[in-house]
């Protein structure tokens, strides 16, 4: 496996946050990834908050959506900043409330460095969680069923923000979904559009500030409903 060149310097990542009311925890996170890589980029989503002065100190690239338009709309956005970056070869999708970390990050640059792969998929059912709720590990692996079932893929964990793609697929996978259903849109376009896929094991810390932030059971289930919908018709 060809060693992948790591150091905060390196002009070949770029990592994309979508940010949407995080100002108490923006920075810190935004801090800590400029610490390993010069490029994170965060698309603040019609915050209310002081979230674009927090990315701004923290010394992200900053692109604002004037209302906020969804986690899938932020990270179409960010992609398309991130391509006019140059040298930029590979592309991490992170979350904003400090639930990744930037450990997993390296290994799976090292996986899809190796060519062999143009998406890699961060698993926390491959690897650990803390702070796990039943009822959030309940709604997990009900989400897991279904979009394998929708999408044709087989994978142990189908909602998992983290995220590394090469320029291929950042050329190319094009999300419409504004809204969280966006990551169920990103497994259907990995099969139909044949993407050469990954799973690797990372670690997930839940906090409470994040488990607040999560997705609701009832939301969860609209987004599914929408999904199968969006499938039948298709």
């Amino acid at each position: 496996m060809r060693k992948f060149k790591e150091g905060k310097l390196n002009p070949a990542v770029a990592i994309i946050i979508p940010v949407y009311n995080e100002g108490s925890v923006i920075g810190d996170v935004v801090r800590s990834v400029l610490q390993e890589f010069q490029h994170v980029i965060c698309v603040n989503d019609g915050s209310s908050d002081n979230s674009s002065e927090e990315i701004t100190q923290a010394g992200a690239y900053l692109v604002e959506h004037p209302i906020n338009m969804g986690q899938g709309a932020a990270l179409q956005t960010g992609i398309e900043f991130a391509r006019l970056i140059p040298g930029v070869k590979y592309f991490v999708t992170f979350d904003a409330d400090g639930q990744h970390r930037t450990k997993d990050v390296h290994v799976m640059l090292q996986e899809i460095s190796t060519g062999e792969y143009d998406i890699v998929l961060g698993s926390r059912f491959l690897g650990e969680t803390t702070g796990l709720t039943k009822a959030k590990y309940l709604l997990l692996k009900l989400a897991i069923k279904f979009s394998n079932v929708t999408s044709g893929l087989k994978l142990t964990d189908t909602h998992n923000g983290l995220r590394v793609f090469n320029r291929h697929v950042a050329e190319t996978m094009q999300i419409t979904l504004p809204d969280m259903a966006h990551a169920s849109e990103i497994l259907e376009l990995i099969a139909d559009k044949k993407y050469r896929y990954k799973e690797v094991p990372v670690t997930i810390k839940y906090t409470e500030y994040s488990r607040a932030k999560g997705q609701s059971i009832v939301n969860a289930i609209n987004i599914g409903f929408d999904m199968l919908l969006r499938k039948i018709v298709k």
